[in-house]
């Protein structure tokens, strides 16, 4: 009998992870699953939110894509009007993608400058490129298109906006960072940034450090960077290490908060008080930043 309910629990466990996984590309409804009409009719009436997840693996392979749990709060916009446009909301899964060196990248005692080939950021920045030209040839302007993504995605799309700042409307960046839990792992906040990241360096060697700099300057040297940044300094991701973003033209960033509440509102996630602060803008609480959200697509939009 014990074997049959472990056997069910885990049947149980599993079959509800899986119906709660979103694993393909497509314009999501406000209930947090793909709409059933994928063809858009009259589209140059609609504001399109392109929205990038993050990744389990850094630069390799992964199946992940998106958890609805998590989408709730970005699918909440699917109808919204601004300026009698319609919102969409577009799910972009490139987690299968895999950099070219990502073998060597991450092995301090195997990696030596330069990295061969593209990176898997430029290979998702890559296929956010084609998805615009795709959706532009369809009938959408390229001034009501946003790029937005969390993590990995956020940190992409800072990239993407800096190198290509004509191409979309402007973007939303959630809890960016993609190199690791650098705040919590190096210890920011009793050692400062400048140690931590050197220690980052010291363990992960010259490679993702390198990198992460290197990316961090180019988005720095755009002259106009419109993109809205949510970040927590809490999250042990980037938490600590996000105050940059301030230092470029054009960038809008909102802290959170301070601790695990929003607005005086206790912040949960799948049901539970927020223990992970990368997790806040997937919490209930944070359906809260939705009218800021609102406000810059309206600033950005014709």
């Amino acid at each position: 009998m014990k074997k049959l309910f472990i056997l069910l629990s885990i049947i149980f466990f599993t079959t509800n992870a899986f119906a709660d996984t979103l694993k393909k590309d497509g314009f999501l409804n406000n209930k947090v699953d793909y709409s059933k009409n994928q063809k858009i009719n009259d589209p140059e009436s609609k504001i399109l939110l392109i929205y990038n997840h993050g990744q389990k693996s850094h630069d390799g392979s992964s199946g992940d894509c998106a958890w609805k749990g998590g989408m709730r709060n970005i699918s909440s916009l699917v109808g919204e009007k601004v300026k009698d446009k319609e919102i969409l909301v577009y799910l972009l899964c490139t987690g299968k993608l895999k950099g070219d060196d990502y073998k060597r990248l991450w092995n301090k005692k195997k990696f030596k400058a330069p990295y061969k080939g593209k990176p898997k950021l430029e290979k998702r920045l890559d296929a956010n490129l084609k998805l615009i030209d795709s959706f532009v040839s369809q009938g959408f302007k390229n001034k009501q298109i946003f790029i937005t993504g969390r993590s990995c995605g956020g940190w992409m799309t800072m990239m993407l906006l800096a190198r290509h700042p004509n191409i979309a409307a402007g973007g939303i960046s959630f809890v960016p960072e993609c190199y690791g839990r650098l705040t919590k792992t190096y210890k920011v906040e009793k050692v400062g940034v400048e140690e931590a990241l050197k220690k980052f360096r010291e363990k992960d060697g010259s490679g993702p450090a390198d990198m992460r700099q290197a990316q961090i300057d180019e988005i720095k040297k755009s002259k106009n960077l419109p993109v809205l940044v949510f970040t927590h300094p809490k999250d042990p991701f980037g938490g600590l290490l996000s105050d940059w973003v301030e230092e470029i033209s054009g960038v809008e960033r909102i802290v959170i908060s301070e601790n695990g509440t929003v607005n005086g509102r206790n912040c949960k996630v799948w049901g539970e008080k927020i223990k992970n602060y990368h997790d806040m803008d997937r919490a209930d609480c944070f359906k809260y930043y939705n009218s800021a959200i609102l406000n810059f697509i309206t600033s950005r939009v014709d």
